[in-house]
């Protein structure tokens, strides 16, 4: 399993490409924030610049494990308890937290991804990939976050852009 050094969020593909020595070796599917791009506080946005992958929280929890400020609830994500709690913004699996790199861009102030809590986190299954409809956050498939958590090093690099990936990109791997 290679360890990945960069990961790269194009907004415009709605989706994650993951890089080890400067080679894509990973591509998922994401949904970022239907409320676009941006980095204020309360916005509702997903910010974009460098970051870094400051904090991992669930290794081991099971998949679909309920995660509410940062920790697990003891639940685990299913069709009934969807029910339960309809509007809730779920937080499954595995939380790779965000901390930004550039100081007035993404990091400090009223700009801060770290204390605005922009997450890679886990989704239920019946939420859609490709398109952006989370409140900030960069959200997987579950199955996709827990093969993708180990790979990813605690200070990863990780790029958000509304650029599309260039056709390279679109390879197969």
């Amino acid at each position: 399993m290679t360890t990945l050094e960069l990961l790269h969020i194009s907004l415009a593909d709605q989706t994650l490409y993951g890089f080890a020595q400067g080679r894509l070796c990973l591509r998922l599917p994401v949904s970022t924030a239907l409320n676009g791009p941006g980095e204020r506080n309360g916005s509702g946005c997903t910010p974009r610049g460098l970051h870094q992958v400051r904090a991992k929280i669930g290794d081991g929890l099971p998949e679909g494990a309920v995660l509410r400020g940062r920790r697990w609830t003891g639940e685990v994500w299913s069709a009934a308890l969807h029910a339960q709690f309809p509007g809730r913004d779920w937080i499954l699996t595995r939380i790779l937290w965000l901390s930004g790199c550039e100081p007035g861009v993404n990091r400090l102030g009223e700009v801060d991804t770290f204390r605005r809590y922009i997450y890679l986190h886990g989704t239920p299954d019946c939420e859609p990939m490709g398109q952006p409809l989370s409140h900030g956050c960069i959200r997987l498939r579950n199955a996709d976050l827990v093969a993708l958590f180990p790979r990813v090093p605690l200070h990863c690099a990780v790029r958000i852009d509304e650029a599309a990936c260039p056709d390279w990109a679109q390879a197969p791997l």
